[in-house]
């Protein structure tokens, strides 16, 4: 297995994509370390990419997510790339997109969303296509979201974790109504870019990766591997969140969180390479991990 400094694949990378709206907790921690581990236990690159489009996202927490990254050992081979430097690339695709007719604009709001009426197989929260195929509104009260009009109602990937899962792909939003470009479009286009071939994430975003997926195969994309890991949970079996006490790097040490993700993960080794040395894809825990501050 190559480990650090050793030769790896160009051609081919993995990738860990914070959202800098907050400092990383534990949890997001050892969701790098496994992004880290799979990435080179296959020989490829790994890269970080600071997802930072939304308003709610601030460069001070960038920097502090990167450098607690960096304190565990988990460093990329290139320069992090943000994704607000990638406006063009995005319109772009949006552009290819509408000229092939793919394109709508949408004037409902999420109130309007989840009143509307429904295919019975299509889960709440589900765009119903209200604007599909109607006239814009003469007098608009907000600016128009951009919605991809898709052909189809569910799509499959192929998990490392989780095998084949099917998922809704209804028509989802390409770019908002304020002007931000959506995640759905971004973070494809993005790895596409980048030449990312294999995503690790937490099981949380296992939804959203048929609409990626299935967005990634109409712009002709090579297809990726999905690798869902566990969400890490407090004591109470809910989403590990600050209030939970020491969740933080600063608040638990580099060598004392080391060592609680190792044994999360059942390994021996408390360092990144060691980690490296036992790591087995098919070994992941595949229940949450309930973390108790020390």
């Amino acid at each position: 297995m190559p480990g650090r400094g050793e030769r790896i694949d160009g051609r081919r990378s993995g990738r860990f994509a914070p959202s800098p709206s907050a400092d990383l907790h534990i949890g997001n921690l050892r969701t790098a370390v496994l992004a880290w581990l799979f990435a080179r236990s296959t020989g490829r690159r790994f890269l970080i990419r600071v997802e930072d489009l939304d308003d709610r996202t601030f460069a001070d927490v960038a920097a502090r997510q990167l450098s607690d990254l960096t304190a565990i050992g988990v460093v990329p081979d290139d320069p992090p790339e943000y994704q607000t430097t990638h406006a063009g690339r995005y319109d772009g695709v949006i552009k290819e997109l509408s000229d092939r007719g793919l394109v709508y604009e949408c004037y409902c709001s999420r109130k309007d969303i989840l009143g509307a009426p429904r295919a019975p197989h299509a889960p709440e929260g589900a765009y119903p296509g209200t604007c599909r195929d109607r006239e814009p509104p003469a007098d608009p009260d907000r600016p128009p979201a951009l919605r991809l009009r898709s052909d189809t109602f569910s799509y499959t990937v192929a998990d490392v974790l989780h095998g084949e899962y099917t998922g809704v792909v209804d028509d989802f939003v390409l770019r908002r109504g304020d002007g931000v470009t959506a995640y759905n479009l971004a973070v494809v286009v993005d790895d596409a870019a980048q030449d990312i071939d294999q995503v690790v994430r937490g099981d949380d975003l296992l939804s959203s990766s048929p609409r990626q997926a299935y967005l990634a195969a109409l712009l002709g994309y090579p297809p990726v591997t999905y690798a869902h890991v566990p969400l890490v949970l407090n004591a109470a079996g809910k989403r590990l969140a600050k209030r939970d006490g020491a969740v933080t790097l600063a608040e638990i040490g580099v060598a004392p969180a080391l060592t609680l993700i190792a044994e999360s993960l059942g390994y021996s080794a408390t360092t990144l390479d060691g980690m490296l040395g036992e790591f087995d894809p098919m070994s992941v825990p595949r229940q949450p991990w309930v973390y108790r501050p020390v």
